[in-house]
């Protein structure tokens, strides 16, 4: 027999819209490779590097970083008896602080800044520490050498034991009456710890920080003298003390090895004994110059003529006996010259008592006898003839 070919079946072909979804398909692998990377970096942990690994005391590196937050302040340190691994084993207290560099980050979170090399005051093996200063607390190491620096091995860590906080932390301690006029606040941080791991822990070394407002924590260590074993719990004691005329709202915190324990607030009164001396001091200042001032006028300023001489009482007097005349004179004349009345005695004397009595007195102005000798009364005297008396 032989075989007739059938009608064939017709050929579907593809649409463009569907060769445009199958492209676009293909290539999210390849777009998703490309912008990895820079997710990653954006939204991994903080990373930094340096320029060189090694350079003498005197040199400069040049230290840059990303995946930090964006315009973020951040401290530039260069660390002995450090690593990577476990830190910065003496805390800041390894680092050069005094040559240490601040870096602002931009909006990407990188950044670039020179650092001068200098030799930290503990020994090597050491490291560039970058954290930050403000706001959300992350750092990064980066290994670094200083030629020419001494080189130790870091200190032995305590074994496998883990402390842990088991109850909450408070602070212990009242304030003086000196603290009222400025001096450093001091308090005792009481917690009670754990340890959670296998070994004892000997002589653990806490770190104490304190903050105020928006900056980060100031970390100082405090060793505390004692043994915790495994499963065993102990009351530690922690001295924390803030600077001079502190005032406000702190935070202190508690951190052993990387990890904050606990945290707690510690709200500071204002020292009023310092505002009332300066008020004091500008009430008392003021008027002890004026006193000082009206002083050195009062001794310099030019004295009127003759103000320099004592005044002496002015002497007094007598008053002058007024000279008689008419009819008083006329009964004088006719008395005889050696016949002396009694009233005329009687005034004499009272005139001479009067005279003595107001010179011992301090006034100014002559004072009048009580009698003229003309008016004095006696009973020796002469009465005047009348009519018709013999």
């Amino acid at each position: 027999m032989t075989r007739h070919p059938g009608p064939r079946a017709p050929r579907r072909t593809a649409s463009p819209v569907l060769l445009f979804l199958a492209a676009l398909l293909a290539l999210l692998p390849a777009l998703s490779v490309l912008t990895a990377p820079g997710a990653r970096a954006a939204d991994g942990d903080p990373a930094v590097s340096l320029s060189k690994k090694e350079a003498g005391k005197g040199g400069e590196i040049t230290v840059s970083g990303s995946g930090w937050r964006a315009e973020a302040l951040l401290m530039l340190l260069i660390c002995g008896q450090s690593t990577p691994e476990r830190g910065v084993v003496g805390g800041t207290n390894s680092c050069a602080n005094a040559d240490g560099r601040a870096v602002t980050t931009d909006k990407k979170g990188a950044f670039s800044k020179k650092l001068p090399v200098t030799e930290p005051p503990k020994p090597c093996p050491c490291v560039v520490h970058v954290a930050t200063v403000t706001g959300e607390q992350a750092l990064a190491d980066a290994v670094f050498t200083v030629a020419g620096h001494p080189t130790a091995d870091l200190p032995e860590q305590t074994g496998d034991g883990k402390l842990a906080v088991l109850a909450t932390t408070r602070l212990e301690g009242d304030s003086s009456l000196l603290t009222w006029f400025g001096a450093p606040p001091a308090r005792r941080l009481v917690f009670t710890v754990g340890n959670l791991g296998s070994a004892p822990v000997k002589d653990p070394v806490f770190e104490i920080g304190t903050a105020h407002g928006v900056y980060a924590p100031q970390w100082e260590e405090r060793q505390w003298r004692g043994t915790v074993a495994p499963g065993a719990k102990a009351q530690i004691k922690l001295p924390v003390e803030l600077s001079a005329g502190a005032h406000g709202d702190y935070q202190v915190s508690l951190r052993y090895g990387e990890k904050v324990l606990a945290e707690q607030p510690w709200g500071v009164g204002r020292p009023w004994g310092v505002t009332l001396f300066w008020v004091l001091l500008c009430l008392v200042v003021p008027a002890a110059v004026f006193r000082i001032g009206m002083a050195v006028v009062d001794k310099v300023r030019p004295r009127p003529a003759g103000s320099h001489r004592t005044r002496t009482p002015a002497t007094r007097r007598r008053p002058k006996r007024r000279g008689r005349t008419g009819a008083g004179a006329g009964r004088d004349a006719t008395t005889a010259p050696g016949a002396t009345t009694e009233a005329t005695t009687n005034a004499a004397a009272t005139t001479d008592a009067t005279t003595n009595a107001a010179t011992t007195t301090d006034a100014t102005t002559a004072v009048l006898p009580w009698f003229t000798p003309d008016s004095a009364p006696s009973e020796n005297r002469p009465r005047p003839t009348t009519k018709g008396q013999a």
